[in-house]
């Protein structure tokens, strides 16, 4: 049987593998799992109450989180990503929404980097995509689009 060390070297190992880390990033990590580990191997905590206390607590605050050039998750303080919606569906299954609710966001910040966020603005009016979707939504109200809206 494999120690408690071994086991969580080598989960931390197998997580490595999936998402990069820095190297404090790790020995958090082992650290956090050992402990997690030991309170199991003890009987003085079930997994569900241990995850359920560092989900709750954010790792970031908003101002840390949502950079000019990068955005950190404030679940598990992953950064260096442009935008957060496919991080948070497939590393937590959270939807931008409940993200939003957890941590207070407001729905006016956007889940990415301001940079990028900036440069879509700027593709975006360039591309006029505001009149497009202007035109779509008259063409919508006068029953002259492709099919009625299914609220009616």
């Amino acid at each position: 049987m494999a120690t408690l060390l071994e086991m969580a070297k080598e989960i931390v190992a197998a997580h490595a593998l999936t998402a990069a880390l820095t190297t404090d990033q790790l020995i958090q990590e082992i650290h956090q799992i050992y402990a997690v580990l030991q309170q199991l191997e003890a009987g003085t905590s079930s997994p569900e109450s241990s995850t359920a206390e560092t989900t709750t607590l954010p790792s970031l605050t908003i101002k840390q989180a949502f950079r000019t050039n990068e955005v950190f998750c404030m679940v598990c303080g992953k950064g260096g990503m442009k935008t957060l919606t496919r991080h948070l569906n497939q590393a937590h299954g959270m939807k931008p929404t409940a993200y939003r609710k957890e941590f207070g966001i407001a729905k006016s910040q956007p889940l990415m980097s301001r940079k990028y966020a900036e440069t879509r603005k700027q593709i975006a009016a360039t591309m006029d995509l505001g009149a497009n979707l202007e035109k779509a939504r008259a063409a919508r109200k006068s029953g002259q689009g492709k099919g009625k809206s299914k609220k009616q």
